[in-house]
């Protein structure tokens, strides 16, 4: 198979010699590993390669572009350059239109000229050799076990008709582990970002909340006070990332951190502890590609930033909202300071005592421990209101004990509302959340304690 870098020197000529006025080719080399379980025996396991190239275009102001997956050979890119100019010339002006991004002095990433790293079956054989015991000892607890391990290694190449030439290599992995009781009464979820957890302190977690679940209570819809683990504080922050931090889409009055009237609530205090939710793509145990790399634009990402140099974003500054979202183009239009998306989200707090999920519950006279969210929805981009699932374990909290399992909820609540009725904040620890964890695997999240979490109704949802 051809290299990807010269896959890459082949667009970019290619576009060149056929009157483009800029031109961009991403290459990504995929690597994957997976093994998959459940009823107490793997399932399937195998590994596989991928491989994508993105071509994109510029003609007078104008953006066109082309992507295909699988083999693609010199070819294949012809082609891509072909269509994306074609694009192009047919397409309007694009609003994000800049400068291309020109290289950079130094270093930025891997060096171009290396080989995409690969993965194979090997990775697996902790997980593996893990759960050949585990199978055995939930047959004896009359339980079984399902889930998966999987473990992406991705090598991008990025290339620009200014002389760019960077690489990054991403790897991203996880661990999910699912434990139900045979008569179906008790589930619980666990899951770790990495190839290589503990499985015997997973393995423990799982048993622990089983044994909970051997009282069932039942409650009714309500507010309730809950302790939030770090997996779930991650789907909500999440949520705020995805769907709250577009500084365009604010001006234009279309999510929660818009100002009446008119603007951002950039500025305004958010919540009355001091969080501080940022993005760093050298944050340490969840590093992520330090410059910009896309083959689409959007109203806060674009392609011309292609290239671009990311840094430390702080999205909210001690409680108040430092940041929001922008290219370049929307920068320079709204006199701020672009501020490109960065592919991690980290959480903390100024001064907070800090403490284990375990340390919370011990502090908690009545309350829930929601285990996992699942199935969240966006229903108000207004105030973000999310609507959701509770699944696989709402534990009951009497004493600074877990007693039970409650039945589960469908809740209402937003995430950035969350932030400011917080009342305890734990120590902040590397999450993987149930159901953001595959699209935002790199998140560093404490526990929260909600005075006042909004349970909406019951959920049959098991």
């Amino acid at each position: 198979m051809i290299p990807a870098q010269e896959l890459v020197e082949r667009g970019i000529a290619d576009a060149d010699a056929a009157g483009a006025d800029g031109c961009l080719v991403l290459v990504e080399e995929g690597s994957h590993a997976d093994v998959r379980f459940a009823l107490n025996t793997t399932t399937t396991n195998g590994v596989h390669r991928a491989r994508s190239v993105s071509v994109v275009t510029m003609v007078a102001g104008s953006v066109g572009s082309a992507r295909r997956t699988g083999v693609v050979g010199s070819a294949g890119v012809d082609e891509m350059v072909a269509a994306a100019l074609a694009d192009a010339r047919s397409a309007p002006a694009a609003e994000d239109a800049f400068p291309l991004v020109e290289p950079q002095h130094g270093t930025l990433g891997r060096d171009f000229g290396l080989e995409p790293e690969e993965t194979d079956s090997s990775v697996l054989e902790g997980v593996l050799s893990s759960l050949s015991g585990a199978f055995g000892r939930a047959r004896a607890r009359d339980a079984v076990l399902a889930g998966f391990a999987e473990l992406d290694v991705t090598t991008l190449y990025l290339g620009s008709s200014t002389g760019m030439r960077l690489s990054h290599l991403q790897p991203t992995a996880a661990v999910n582990l699912v434990g139900r009781t045979a008569d179906g009464k008790g589930s619980a979820w666990v899951g770790e970002p990495t190839i290589s957890p503990s499985m015997q302190a997973m393995e423990q977690e799982i048993w622990r909340r089983l044994d909970w679940a051997r009282r069932q209570v039942a409650l009714e819809a309500g507010r309730y006070e809950v302790i939030m683990p770090p997996s779930g504080v991650g789907d909500m922050m999440a949520e705020i990332a995805f769907g709250g931090l577009g500084g365009r889409d604010a001006e234009d009055g279309r999510t929660v951190f818009s100002k009446e009237g008119g603007g951002t609530r950039v500025g305004e205090r958010i919540a009355s502890l001091p969080f501080t939710l940022f993005s760093d793509p050298f944050e340490a145990s969840v590093e992520c590609a330090p410059f910009v790399a896309t083959d689409s634009s959007s109203s806060d990402v674009s392609v011309f930033d292609d290239g671009l140099p990311t840094r430390r974003v702080d999205w909210l500054h001690e409680g108040a909202l430092a940041h929001l979202r922008y290219h370049r183009a929307g920068a320079a239009k709204s006199g701020v300071e672009a501020a490109p998306y960065v592919d991690n989200l980290v959480l903390h707090c100024v001064g907070a005592a800090g403490g284990s999920v375990d340390d919370m519950v011990a502090r908690t006279e009545r309350g829930l421990l929601l285990t996992c969210l699942w199935y969240i929805r966006e229903v108000d981009p207004a105030t973000l209101l999310v609507t959701g699932l509770t699944r696989d374990g709402v534990y009951v909290i009497e004493d600074g004990a877990v007693v039970g399992a409650a039945n589960n909820f469908r809740f209402n609540e937003s995430p950035v509302d969350l932030l400011a009725r917080a009342t305890e904040v734990g120590t902040p620890v590397r999450s993987l959340g149930r159901e953001y964890g595959e699209y935002l695997n790199r998140t560093i999240m404490p526990p929260l304690r909600i005075p006042d979490f909004n349970m909406s109704s019951v959920s049959q949802a098991s």
